[in-house]
């Protein structure tokens, strides 16, 4: 079993052990993993000592991308993101948001892509009140796994 992929009563146990770390959360689909991707969890790292990614269950994707996602299943994701060297725990989540696992969680950071409004942030009323920070990275235009999937249909037909 791979000791980055943990469940909530897990994660929490780990984060107890803390000691004065800079914990950072942040969440995605990560249904093909591209280069915008690379470069924001490396960037995320860069603020915290601790790098939780949180991962869209396959149903959670399916309601909010469609039903033709996602290509790669849950498992799969979960495996790939961990095994980037920056990203230190990897944690599923099932609704449509994480709001519920920030709520468990409490991270120092909660770190989302600058295509997000900052405050449209899910979970950002959570971190700033026990005195967090919410900060977005910037985005990367035209590399998203949409763009990817246009980009195949386009060239190799359906």
């Amino acid at each position: 079993m791979n000791s980055k992929i943990v469940d909530i009563k897990k994660l929490k146990r780990i984060l107890k052990r803390r000691k004065n770390k800079i914990v950072a959360f942040t969440n995605g689909c990560f249904d093909i993993l591209h280069y915008g991707h690379i470069k924001y969890l490396n960037s995320a790292k860069k603020l915290s000592d601790i790098l939780i990614v949180g991962i869209n269950t396959d149903g959670s994707i399916k309601r909010i991308k469609g039903k033709n996602r996602p290509i790669i299943p849950l498992k799969q994701r979960m495996e790939i993101i961990s095994g980037l060297e920056v990203v230190d725990y990897v944690i599923s989540f099932s609704k449509n948001t994480p709001y519920n696992l920030i709520k468990e969680i409490k991270p120092d950071l909660l770190i989302k892509g600058g295509d997000w409004d900052k405050k449209e942030i899910v979970g950002k009323d959570i971190v700033e009140s026990y005195g967090g920070r919410v900060i977005t990275i910037p985005y990367i235009k035209g590399v998203s796994t949409t763009g990817i999937i246009k980009k195949i249909i386009k060239r190799f037909g359906k």
